[in-house]
């Protein structure tokens, strides 16, 4: 009993972190958001967290939505990482789809704006191929 308790605690402290993460994706400091991507896309990269973000896919699509509009270079590519792997957590259901749906018209942007950092040129090109990939409706 006591270790299921304990394991339900960790599982709170990780998400109670996340939110925090996702709720500093909308900060004003530039330098505060790229912390937070960076952590999401630890915690993306190191955990199943479907669950957690089924509830939230919105919110955190809207928010890496402002990190590609409004971030540069580092910030643009680093919120193209965390939606690859938003997208893989997501899977090709209709979740994957809608994330994708709405931000691939971003990633097209930031990918063919001649101005955009290469990192973050080459990221977008990553999401948009892996999350075509995977969640992808229209086959074209």
């Amino acid at each position: 009993g006591s270790e299921a308790a304990s394991e339900q605690g960790q599982e709170e402290e990780v998400e109670d972190r996340l939110k925090e993460h996702m709720d500093n994706l909308l900060d004003k400091s530039a330098k505060a958001r790229q912390a937070a991507l960076q952590s999401l896309r630890l915690a993306l990269s190191s955990k199943t967290l479907s669950e957690f973000l089924l509830e939230r896919r919105l919110t955190l699509t809207d928010s890496l939505e402002k990190c590609l509009k409004k971030g540069k270079g580092e910030e643009q590519a680093l919120a193209g990482t965390v939606l690859t792997l938003l997208c893989l957590q997501m899977g090709s259901g209709p979740e994957g789809e809608e994330v994708f749906r709405i931000l691939k018209p971003l990633l097209i942007s930031v990918l063919t704006d001649s101005t955009a950092s290469p990192s973050a040129r080459q990221s977008c090109a990553t999401a948009l191929g892996m999350c075509c990939y995977i969640a992808a409706a229209d086959l074209e």
